[in-house]
């Protein structure tokens, strides 16, 4: 599956999963899939490249092992909320770093400013937004070739007036319940993966709505606890978050 998945910032998901602190118990239960360690390692990245962040205090390498110690955890506790003997750590578990990357970094005075918070949230939807174009096609040169967009069917869909909820809390058949009733979503997947597996499939269908909600194609709301996936411009009317400030 790693052939999926471009690894051209030094993604090790192996030594991420032995220095991290997770029991045997923490791994038999919760399953970390290659794109969202990759995410993950992506926030680390974009951390080194953010003006909020002090670049002469440096990222420490503790961020991506705190941060996925704090991913298996949140997954973890779905897990366990639900009865469940095994889960796939989800695109939404990764609000459950942001503790982690909070402490890991020194932000200059603008980023005290906007908070630590806030600061964490924008590193995670940069990440979310500089991966989705290196596994999908690319949705502003697509507007520049004014080619016939991929993600139409599923931009029409949520114009209908549809939307879609998912919860952190939600046990896996509702979380697959929720995926799949976005009409052209695991089409959209199946025709530049093929050959992916039920439950990495679901996984990649979360990553491509967060990826068009941070470019700007649908909108997204934060809820009390997940989010919600909505037409841009009704999300826009309604005063949504827009997926452009936070995850």
């Amino acid at each position: 599956i790693l052939t999926h998945y471009p690894r051209s910032i030094g993604i090790s998901k192996q030594i991420t999963s032995q220095e991290a602190k997770i029991n045997s118990e923490q791994q038999k239960r919760v399953q970390v899939g290659d794109l969202v360690a990759i995410l993950i390692e992506r926030i680390a990245f974009e951390a080194r490249e953010s003006e909020y962040v002090d670049s002469k205090s440096g990222v420490s390498a503790r961020l991506t092992i705190s941060a996925y110690e704090n991913l298996v955890s949140t997954a973890e506790r779905r897990a366990l909320m639900n009865g469940e003997a095994k889960t796939e750590a989800r695109i939404s578990d990764l609000v459950g770093i942001v503790p982690a990357v909070n402490g890991k970094i020194e932000l200059v005075y603008e980023g005290e400013q906007e908070g630590s918070g806030v600061v964490a949230l924008n590193l995670l939807s940069k990440a979310i937004r500089n991966q989705f174009v290196t596994m999908f096609p690319d949705p502003s040169k697509l507007k520049k070739k004014k080619e016939v967009s991929p993600y139409l069917s599923i931009i029409e869909w949520f114009s209908s007036g549809n939307e879609v909820d998912l919860l952190t809390s939600a046990n896996h058949e509702a979380y697959k319940k929720a995926l799949k009733s976005v009409q052209g979503l695991e089409l959209l997947v199946d025709s530049y993966m093929p050959k992916l597996k039920p439950d990495t499939k679901l996984i990649v269908m979360e990553f491509v709505l967060f990826g068009l909600a941070e470019h700007s194609l649908i909108g997204k709301n934060s809820l009390e606890r997940g989010f919600q996936f909505v037409d841009l411009f009704g999300n826009l009317f309604s005063g949504g978050d827009g997926g452009e400030e936070e995850l």
